[in-house]
């Protein structure tokens, strides 16, 4: 009898866990089996201006998984994108592969999409998510079946590799690490918005924000998420909207985020310039194709000001800041803007 209560059990945590939902105290960084599971990593390197980006969403379609993969610098302005035929997500911790074309995990990043995009790096000095509790979607990481899952789990490091990006090749060495996943569902909302930045005076400091429209079913909201890792090492989270709600304004070239809680506010000042932004895809799952769906600045201004009870705790500008505005519709229209095709945003497909 205790046997099938405990199967019975393990099968509930399980189903619950597919449905994109970790329960407090969980660890949201092994895969949940859903439509996408997407990874993310960034470089930056404040004293060349450099910075370069590398993505891969694993897809899950009727008849297997697929990955949407993606490498892209600035200051030249490469990129390269591409559908994978394959895509495994780890299920006992942090990490992901698409054959020989990408491998990440926690401490190894290897990205081979051509011989003019290859990244091969280590990370050391991790500083990774400190609290237990939540990840970065607080307590809607709890809520099952959200079209979209957010948790940027590490917040800063140093790369040790090199990058070949068209016809340059970096050296990474001692360029500052952040990583984050998201998931969910399968569908992007109609407007999503998202930003990153390290490169301020102390290297330590590292800001990254998240929002869209969150959906479970019939239940939708608009929801924004800041985090702010200060140079004493304490983390500030505001985007619960009940408890420390985040105002968002946005468009392609500007961002505005106001975020309050009781002891904390947090304000975002960002922009970027069209003429030099990046379109990056998103995955359609079951279609396995890709689709412009994202705008994103890889060496946009972003400032930043913390205030605690009132008294400014801390501030800071990057010019080397990552900011995103997300929706097909627009990306699309940015895409033909520029004399490409509404789809164009992929190499041929890796085999």
């Amino acid at each position: 009898m205790i046997s099938l209560a405990r199967t019975a059990l393990e099968s509930l945590r399980d189903a619950y866990r597919s449905s994109g939902a970790d329960r407090p105290w969980g660890d949201p960084l092994p895969a949940h089996g859903v439509a996408m599971e997407g990874y993310f990593w960034r470089f930056t390197d404040p004293a060349s201006g450099r910075v370069v980006i590398a993505l891969n969403g694993v897809n899950r379609a009727d008849d297997g998984t697929w990955s949407t993969l993606g490498l892209a610098a600035h200051p030249n302005g490469f990129l390269r994108t591409t559908v994978h035929p394959a895509g495994e997500a780890a299920t006992d911790g942090l990490g992901v592969r698409s054959g020989d074309a990408f491998h990440g995990t926690p401490d190894r990043l290897l990205v081979d999409l051509g011989p003019d995009a290859l990244i091969d790096v280590e990370v050391r000095d991790a500083v990774p998510w400190p609290r237990r509790s939540f990840g970065g979607s607080s307590v809607f990481q709890a809520v099952p079946g959200l079209n979209q899952y957010w948790h940027p789990w590490l917040l800063g490091g140093s790369a040790h590799g090199r990058a070949v990006v068209g016809e340059e090749t970096w050296d990474l060495d001692g360029w500052s690490v952040y990583t984050e996943k998201n998931w969910g569902k399968g569908g992007f909302p109609d407007s999503w918005w998202w930003g990153q930045a390290q490169g301020f005076a102390d290297p330590s400091v590292c800001v990254a924000f998240a929002g869209g429209e969150v959906s479970a079913g019939p239940l939708r909201t608009t929801v924004t998420a800041v985090v702010v890792l200060l140079p004493d090492g304490t983390l500030v989270r505001l985007g619960d909207p009940v408890v420390s709600p985040v105002h968002a304004e946005v468009s392609d070239e500007h961002w505005v985020l106001r975020g309050r809680s009781a002891q904390w506010r947090i304000d975002i000042e960002g922009t970027g310039s069209l003429a030099s932004a990046h379109v990056l895809p998103v995955p359609l799952p079951f279609e396995r194709r890709n689709v412009p769906g994202a705008i994103e600045h890889l060496g946009a201004t972003m400032k930043v000001t913390v205030r605690r009870r009132g008294r400014v705790v801390w501030e800071g500008e990057s010019d080397l800041a990552a900011l995103e505005h997300g929706g097909i519709d627009r990306a699309r229209a940015e895409v033909v803007r520029r004399g490409h095709g509404p789809d164009a945003v992929d190499a041929p497909p890796l085999r």
